[in-house]
């Protein structure tokens, strides 16, 4: 069995603040709206690497936020949400998986709270704060870089990563990653090889756990990334690119070269 672990977000799918081009079609609606898009050609290219792959979507998103998205290619039998502490099956949440996570993840369960009560004091801070399922909490910031600055001086980071994307800011425990995910995923279902594609911080751990591990040229020299990752040259959209390389090194030659 080959696992393809691919993030969504700016990997498959893209915001309409994006310029993917005018052979789009929409995969997401929000309040009504067409808000996330995907080309013409990737939709063609995941149409036919799912006949031979089991795609796994692996996401920071929340379940509601996942479930809001159809890419037209039919049901995936697995995704992982909130950045892997849920797994669904067959569009079902796993309860097993998701108490395996909180366990993972309750050493951590003060400093998230005493991070979310500095949030709340946060002058910056210009949304509500969102625990996600006791997983982790991220907010919004007018100044995310200072709001990040101020919670890596005063919680501990041993316990929790602190970052920003954009102008969201996130307190994730250590142990809840998108690689974690996949490696748990992988003892599971015994699988044999494993592809992972993704575009930010939350996808590195991701990448790097992967046997084959895909990213646009802008993660290069990121911290923490791995030597052996294939890099994406910009020459087309991300989606299109990865999604074109895994079509010509494992479908037609059954083979993957990086």
């Amino acid at each position: 069995m080959i696992l393809f672990h691919t993030d969504l977000d700016n990997t498959l799918i893209y915001s309409y603040k994006h310029d993917i081009g005018s052979a789009k079609q929409c995969v997401e609606l929000y309040k009504e709206r067409e808000i996330s898009f995907i080309t013409d050609a990737t939709y063609a290219l995941l149409k036919e690497i799912k006949e031979h792959v089991t795609i796994v979507p692996t996401t920071t998103r929340t379940v509601g936020q996942y479930n809001r998205i159809d890419l037209g290619v039919g049901a995936f039998r697995y995704a992982l949400a909130c950045n892997g502490g849920v797994l669904l099956a067959d569009g079902k949440e796993d309860m097993d998986w998701y108490a395996g996570s909180l366990a993972m993840v309750s050493e951590s369960k003060d400093t998230l709270a005493y991070g979310e009560e500095l949030l709340k004091k946060d002058p910056n801070r210009c949304m509500e704060i969102r625990n996600i399922q006791g997983l982790f909490t991220f907010t919004k910031s007018e100044k995310p870089l200072d709001s990040v600055n101020m919670l890596k001086q005063a919680v501990n980071t041993d316990q929790v990563d602190i970052f920003h994307n954009g102008i969201k800011v996130y307190i994730v425990p250590k142990k809840l990653t998108k690689g974690a995910a996949l490696l748990r995923l992988k003892k599971r279902l015994k699988s044999e090889t494993i592809i992972a594609a993704g575009d930010s911080e939350f996808d590195i751990s991701m990448i790097n756990s992967a046997d084959f591990g895909l990213a646009p040229l802008a993660l290069k020299g990121k911290k923490g990334i791995g030597k052996d990752v294939k890099f994406m040259q910009g020459k087309k959209v991300f989606s299109e690119e990865l999604l074109n390389y895994i079509k010509g090194n494992i479908l037609k030659t059954g083979n993957f070269y990086l």
